[in-house]
């Protein structure tokens, strides 16, 4: 793809989203596909008086050695990647997915262990390093989205280039009022789930850790969540994609969870014992993400949702749920999709995707545009 937007992209990632300083290390892990992003990241980085560093991934050959892992292999991977990660200062990843289901096949023992093995080098640079992540856009993910794939590489530039320095002053009342927050509640189609936020950090994410971006994320206390929740979107995990995910809570415990693939959903869910407990509690607002397409870095920002994320909690906004899964699952309120609030402490802040509270109106669509 040609697209002297893709120049714009590369900017924007390294002075924007890792802010690099002369005389940084900064990784680039990136599928061949996003070659043309990638040959501008360098310049980039270059030009900043950086140095640049490439790692090239596929799918397919990760799947092949991923059918046969043994932890004492993996223990090898994870002292060379931790090692890496300590050499430097930023990390930049490009996904380019070719076929999302690639790792479908390999049995849930292997994604475990791979879990359980390199945790702590993934938790080592999200929680020690500048980085960023972000798609590609492909032919794959272009199908997923219900484009064609020029359509799609406008979309995916469009998105991610957005004015996020509006949007990240449009966010700050919304953090102020999480931080204020104790009990929130939520209501819709299958959903009356209620929790508490008391004393969390609410986290603004505009265009840093992920491009595109437009969510503020928070943790609700381990053992507060009680009710049911039902997602209207596609819950996409280890390359399996999941329908009409509903999940039932207890004292913060996922006690029953079902869907279209019921056994294959709590088979992950019984990873170890923060898997059943919740990690992250996030609000979306980008303006010009709409629709799910099956992609968790797009669904999770949709303008009128929010995401409840079974596993591992960041350390930024901690309940102390400690997971080897991390699974964003998304409900959108706006009408079209059966609509719902939210309330903070019994006061209802959004009504079927729209913030009603007049400090948080700049958060609605007409307003980040």
């Amino acid at each position: 793809m040609r697209d002297s937007r893709i120049s714009t992209l590369a900017s924007l990632l390294t002075h924007h989203s890792i802010k690099v300083k002369e005389g940084e290390r900064v990784l680039i892990k990136a599928h061949l596909i996003a070659r043309p992003l990638v040959l501008e990241l360098i310049d980039e980085i270059y030009k900043a008086g950086a140095y640049p560093y490439v790692d090239i991934l596929d799918d397919e050959i990760s799947k092949h050695i991923a059918m046969g892992y043994e932890k004492t292999q993996l223990e090898t991977s994870a002292a060379w990647e931790m090692q890496k990660y300590k050499d430097v200062d930023c990390v930049i990843a490009v996904v380019g997915e070719e076929n999302d289901a690639e790792l479908a096949e390999v049995p849930s023992e292997k994604h475990r262990i791979r879990g359980e093995v390199m945790k702590p080098v993934q938790q080592f640079y999200i929680n020690n390093r500048r980085w960023t992540l972000l798609n590609y856009p492909t032919k794959a993910l272009a199908q997923k989205a219900g484009m064609s794939t020029s359509r799609f590489e406008d979309y995916l530039l469009d998105v991610c280039t957005i004015d996020y320095s509006k949007m990240y002053e449009a966010m700050k009342p919304l953090k102020e009022l999480m931080e204020r927050t104790d009990r929130v509640r939520l209501v819709g189609k299958g959903t009356d789930l209620s929790f508490s936020i008391k004393g969390i950090e609410a986290i603004m994410c505009a265009g840093e850790a992920n491009v595109p971006d437009g969510e503020v994320f928070t943790a609700p206390i381990k053992d507060s969540v009680n009710g049911t929740i039902t997602f209207n979107t596609p819950c996409p995990y280890r390359g399996t994609t999941f329908t009409d995910v509903s999940l039932t809570f207890e004292n913060g415990k996922i006690v029953r969870a079902e869907a279209d693939k019921t056994e294959k959903l709590n088979d992950i869910l019984d990873t170890d014992e923060g898997s059943r407990y919740v990690g992250e509690f996030a609000i979306g607002v980008h303006p010009l993400i709409q629709e799910p397409m099956g992609d968790i870095l797009f669904d999770e920002k949709i303008g009128g949702s929010l995401h409840f994320t079974p596993g591992e909690a960041y350390e930024e906004a901690d309940n102390g749920n400690r997971s080897a899964i991390h699974w964003d699952m998304v409900l959108i309120q706006r009408p079209e999709y059966g609509g719902g609030e939210i309330y903070f402490d019994d006061v209802l802040i959004r009504k079927d995707g729209e913030f009603v509270l007049e400090e948080l109106k700049g958060l609605n669509r007409e307003n980040l545009l």
